[in-house]
């Protein structure tokens, strides 16, 4: 077994992997890549959290993509990515994923997988439910997990009842560019709001979101949101709300949000203030949303490959129930409601069934798909996936994962065209999996096989952060688009360089701008003189390479941001302010070629108030 398992995931020197899994860093706020089926780890993609090793968001061209309205945050909790879509199958282009502390979705160009926008998500707390596409990526979804005052104001916390409320967020996304911008928002009952996904095929125009605390209680939630025997999953036609908002039914409301994007031509972040946003009242909008009763306490709601079935992962529930989608028009067409919250319509829990998964494990909580009929649920409490056949609901399989298994990944899995073939597993424990590394171990990952009839464990590799989430894909739909320099000739950042000729350092008042080429293996100038104390000193680094793979980085002693890391063809600041007289070295960090040590400088610092004058060599 041992060696089928290792020949199975073996990718021979030289090969490479099948799959790209992109999974969440959850406390780490960044995106981390890994080859499947060798469990490599590729790259970390910086994405909410600032990153020492590229200057991400410590750099002046990436700084912007961390402004919010809370102002500079430079950390986040990533949990769900997603890919952009065509035809319900991802296409490769764009990755979504949420920040859910300072609620954001930021897109990352799978081109260069580099964060190219960040759009903060106004009316939200704890942005979970997020950011899931539609089929053809025409929006990304948001909920919020946490319940507020909207707007915000203070209120007592025991008025919960009485002012707090949800939002449900759809996010437009521009079909060329990418850009995003909030369309509008959904106001629903103070509930808490958890993941989604969207519909495809006939239940296209749909998103379908899970909440809980349907007891609206604002303290103990571990006993007091655990009460009813069914919760809800939120099913908005947001078809329906795009007529809507076209009629007029959206009000503008007051709002303070930030957009920040990456500028195409000269690869410099900028900030956008937004202040208001569109919101649509359910009770205004007849036949917007449906609560569909789902047991109990659900936490993923999942779509098959068909778009018929929704399937609802009550953590706390003793059966997987799964909706129909034409039922579900069907109860609609025929008034099949038992009650109205707030407006909302609550379905008839029986005319929406399709049918229950029995003893589909404990704590139920994701489902996805094979695309051959079958569906694979990970079980959090009983640690384990469990597979099931889709329209007999009968589980055929299932086999224990180490240790208390989270979300689960297929290749396309949540899509119309599955890929099939691996079932990834997110561990949030591995106390005995991996040399002990202290009190904090490792999260982890399981790699299955799932092509035949019993699922057979291949692997287990450790993952950075907390991977709540993952979405595998085939290596060939990435690499044939990949971007492997910029060039130079289009490089449009204001203090960017060609040549060496151009490299010049200019005082502005206590400012002194350094424009400087990085070339294999020198510095262009090398040595300055006529920086003072008290100067704020920006170092404006051109690569000028053009070769594929060849990053220069830059560092200055004492430096209290980062380094820079400087791809081919691309132009990075970073600003130093230097505290006392000296000599300072500077030097290139990325080992760039056999003569990388003589890659280096000297930064000459005099007293405040000196008449030291501007020199620089360039080595003529």
């Amino acid at each position: 077994m041992a060696k089928e398992a290792a020949s199975k995931v073996y990718v021979p020197p030289g090969s490479h992997d099948e799959m790209y899994a992109f999974m969440s860093g959850g406390f780490s706020g960044q995106v981390s890549v890994y080859g499947i089926p060798s469990g490599r780890l590729f790259k970390v993609i910086p994405v909410f959290s600032q990153n020492p090793e590229t200057g991400y968001g410590y750099s002046e061209e990436t700084k912007a993509m961390l402004n919010t309205s809370y102002g500079f945050v430079p950390w986040d909790d990533a949990h769900h990515p997603e890919f952009s879509q065509t035809n319900g199958v991802p296409d490769g282009r764009w990755l979504f994923i949420n920040g859910n502390n300072t609620p954001r979705i930021a897109r990352i160009d799978l081109h260069d997988m580099e964060t190219a926008e960040i759009m903060e998500i106004p009316n939200s707390a704890g942005n979970h439910g997020s950011p899931f596409t539609t089929m053809n990526s025409e929006y990304v979804v948001a909920a919020t997990r946490f319940s507020v005052p909207v707007p915000q104001k203070d209120v007592p916390i025991a008025s919960y009842k009485e002012n707090f409320k949800g939002a449900l967020s759809f996010v437009k996304v521009d079909p060329k560019s990418g850009h995003m911008n909030v369309a509008f928002q959904i106001m629903v009952p103070g509930f808490d709001y958890d993941l989604a996904h969207c519909g495809k095929g006939p239940s296209h125009g749909w998103a379908f979101f899970t909440c809980y605390n349907s007891e609206q209680a604002h303290t103990l939630l571990e006993i007091n949101a655990s009460k009813n025997d069914k919760d809800y999953i939120a099913a908005v036609n947001w078809k329906l709300a795009e007529k809507y908002i076209a009629e007029g039914k959206g009000k503008s409301m007051p709002a303070n949000y930030y957009h920040n994007y990456v500028d195409e031509k000269t690869r410099v972040a900028k900030s956008e203030k937004v202040q208001s946003v569109k919101v649509l009242d359910p009770k205004e909008c007849p036949g917007l949303i449906y609560y569909l009763p789902t047991p109990k306490s659900p936490h993923g709601v999942d779509v098959d490959p068909s778009g018929e079935y929704i399937v609802g992962g009550g953590k706390l529930a003793t059966v997987l129930p799964v909706h129909s989608f034409s039922k579900m028009l069907k109860a609609i067409e025929t008034n099949q409601v038992e009650g109205k919250i707030e407006g909302i319509p609550v379905l008839k829990y029986s005319a929406t069934l399709a049918g229950e998964v029995k003893n589909p494990g404990l704590g139920p909580l994701h489902t996805e798909f094979d695309g051959k009929g079958y569906a694979y649920t990970s079980a959090f409490i009983s640690s384990e996936i469990v597979k099931w056949k889709i329209g007999t609901w009968q589980v055929v399989d299932r086999i224990p994962t180490y240790y208390a298994i989270g979300h689960l990944s297929i290749p396309g899995g949540d899509s119309a065209k599955p890929w099939g073939k691996y079932a990834l597993a997110l561990n949030k424990v591995a106390k005995d999996r991996f040399l002990p590394t202290g009190p904090n171990q490792p999260q982890s990952a399981q790699l299955f096989d799932i092509t035949g009839d019993k699922m057979k464990l291949l692997l287990d590799f450790p993952t950075i952060g907390e991977p709540h989430y993952a979405q595998m894909i085939p290596a060939e739909i990435l690499t044939k688009h990949n971007q492997q320099i910029y060039a130079l000739e289009s490089n449009g950042n204001p203090n960017g360089i060609m040549m060496e000729d151009d490299a010049k350092v200019e005082r502005k008042g206590n400012e002194v701008h350094i424009k400087m080429i990085a070339t294999r293996s020198h510095f262009t100038p090398d040595c300055i003189e006529g920086i003072k104390v008290g100067d704020k000193v920006y170092f404006h680094v051109t690569n000028q390479e053009q070769d594929w793979d060849l990053p220069h980085g830059f560092a200055v002693q004492g430096m209290r941001n980062s380094e820079l890391l400087i791809m081919p063809g691309e132009t990075r600041t970073i600003v130093w302010e230097p505290k006392a007289p000296g000599v300072y070295p500077m030097y290139c960090t990325d080992f760039c070629s056999a003569l990388h040590q003589e890659m280096q400088g000297y930064l000459r610092v005099s007293a405040a108030g000196s008449n030291v004058p501007i020199k620089y060599g360039t080595g003529k």
